[in-house]
């Protein structure tokens, strides 16, 4: 099979639109307050270094596994690249038809991807030479997940089954108990469930998963991703990484030799923040439940939005009573604010807004994004 790489509508879209909006209400990494023109972002600047502590030993032991199940990436984008790859072999085996040079659909393996769901998850199987299939998360069941329609989806060439936790775009959050069961689902289909979990500790009050999240990390075949990125704020690091069985651990790192490493400034800073972790953490979730109180206040007060603000949650997939997608962003960019178009996450009439940066630029964002509203009323 020959890779290809064809361009993400989603992130070439965004690319420069962040740097030009006025009111950022797209990105959805807590990192304002994180970031600065010092080489040192400013949450980490004057504090120690742990003495002695690899950062595969620190991610490890957030998650309670050994480092031979974690594998550190540049960032986690990388992570769900190489986790991509080691799956996609496993299912490959060793080409017992031949010479592996059959492009056709039957020869591919089968990846299924939530839907509504994040582009680049679609974008990246499909260029690793998978067939990618969808599955539903129903809006109108409030996006649940349900592992009877991964049963409903698998073929006998099924590899692995990736969802988001919390789902992005609309935000909800899904217990242990139920991702164990789209696990099992996905086990009896003969392959693995890949869980990006980059969303995962926005949780406010903390819960007892790592770095206050919750985890599918442990189940049988399953592989979770995840960085510092969002929660901590800290995506100028490009630090993330895979936590799973050793088979699939082992082949990811064999894939990462062909890609850059983890820059080691960013290996020695992203060892300082988990050494930190706990003030960092306090402090990411008292802006986490700022920005939600925001957000959900300003949705409710709006009888023209329609979408649900999940518990703890700064981004939701909305709907206008009147105008789709495009259009509500369209008004937005009219008044300098940025949200992102349903379209790129398989849903023209939504669209997606995230409060990631400090409360106060949030709220003065949220007041111009009213004004947008208001003029496709009038």
């Amino acid at each position: 099979m020959t890779a290809t790489f064809p361009g993400i509508p989603y992130l070439e879209w965004i690319v420069d639109r962040v740097d030009e909006a006025t009111h950022d209400l797209a990105t959805s990494d807590l990192g304002s307050s994180r970031r600065g023109d010092d080489l040192v972002p400013p949450v980490l600047a004057g504090r120690s270094d742990p003495e002695d502590a690899t950062l595969s030993g620190q991610v490890a032991a957030r998650y309670g596994v050994s480092e031979s199940s974690v594998l550190v990436t540049a960032g986690a984008t990388n992570a769900n690249f190489l986790a991509a790859c080691a799956l996609l072999e496993l299912a490959s085996g060793d080409d017992e038809d031949g010479d592996g040079d059959d492009d056709s659909d039957a020869s591919r393996p089968q990846v299924l991807v939530e839907k509504p769901g994040y582009q680049p998850l679609v974008a990246t199987s499909e260029a690793l030479g998978a067939r990618v299939d969808r599955f539903v998360r129903p809006p109108e069941y409030d996006y649940e997940l349900e592992p009877h329609r991964l049963d409903g989806a698998s073929t006998d060439d099924f590899a692995y089954a990736i969802v988001t936790n919390r789902h992005n775009p609309s935000g909800k959050l899904t217990p242990r108990a139920e991702l164990a069961e789209v696990a099992s689902a996905a086990a009896d289909a003969g392959g693995y469930l890949l869980v990006d979990e980059v969303y995962a500790p926005f949780v406010d009050p903390a819960a007892d998963g790592p770095f206050g999240g919750t985890t599918a990390s442990g189940l049988d075949n399953t592989v979770v991703t995840g960085s510092l990125t969002k929660f901590y704020g800290l995506g100028g690091l490009r630090v993330g990484w895979i936590i799973g069985p050793e088979e699939v651990v082992e082949r990811a790192r064999s894939a990462s030799m062909y890609l850059p490493a983890v820059a080691e400034p960013s290996t020695k800073l992203a060892r300082r923040a988990l050494h930190h972790g706990d003030e960092i953490e306090a402090a990411a979730r008292e802006h986490l439940s700022a920005n939600h109180d925001l957000l959900a206040t300003f949705v409710a007060d709006r009888d023209e939005l329609d979408g649900r603000i999940h518990a703890g949650g700064t981004f939701a997939f909305l709907n206008h009573a009147t105008a789709d997608g495009d259009a509500v962003v369209d008004a937005a960019w009219d008044r300098g604010v940025l949200v992102v178009p349903g379209r790129f996450f398989d849903a023209p009439e939504s669209f997606r807004i995230s409060l990631g940066g400090d409360p106060e630029a949030m709220e003065t964002g949220l007041e111009a994004f009213g004004d947008a509203l208001d003029d496709l009323d009038e």
